[in-house]
């Protein structure tokens, strides 16, 4: 008999809290995240001319055909590429990061990883399975969730392959958290 996600509230919202403060471990104690972004050399001419040329927020590719549908490249092009430098940037909107928000909001979707892995573990277990069959379901989908797409920005968007790994060992730890709590308190 399925378990309803009702019926999972608990671990959904404990699995969350404790990948919550697992992550803030992770990033304000451990620091071990401190190394993935290397501060531009002379940034103040480049953000300047960032500022200048009236880039906007978004995610930018460089160089870049004028039209994106194009498949192949004009010479003009080729050669910036094979001149570089080449890669992405992403803008964020002027004002400092709001921390209070991005942290509600990774919050929340530690609460929705839990709701999509408890989905999961509920219409493949029943009620009163035994805990390490519950951990393995739960677990796996909330790998998928956590880490699942990181590597696609190693693929697509140039990031450096530590840092991926990392972030996937992030996922991993929460991912075994959101497991073991679910485990733990399967009805």
């Amino acid at each position: 008999m399925e378990v309803s996600l009702m019926g999972l509230w608990l671990p959904i919202l404990v699995s969350a809290v404790i990948v919550f403060v697992a992550s803030s471990v992770l990033h304000m104690v451990v620091r071990w995240h401190k190394n993935d972004y290397a501060k531009l050399p002379d940034e103040d001419t480049i953000v300047e001319a960032l500022r200048n040329s009236g880039a906007g927020t978004g995610e930018y590719l460089f160089p870049c055909a004028d039209d994106p549908t194009e498949m192949k490249p004009t010479p003009e092009l080729t050669e910036k590429w094979n001149r570089g430098p080449a890669g992405t940037i992403r803008i964020y909107p002027a004002g400092q990061i709001n921390m209070g928000k991005n942290l509600l909001n990774w919050f929340l979707y530690c609460i929705v990883v839990g709701l999509f892995a408890g989905y999961v573990g509920g219409i493949t277990l029943g009620a009163g399975a035994d805990y390490m069959l519950v951990f393995q379901v739960v677990c796996t989908a909330a790998f998928m969730a956590y880490a699942g797409a990181i590597w696609q920005d190693v693929i697509w968007a140039g990031a450096r392959p530590a840092n991926a790994i990392r972030s996937i060992v992030d996922g991993l730890i929460y991912a075994l958290l959101t497991g073991g709590v679910f485990g733990w308190l399967w009805p």
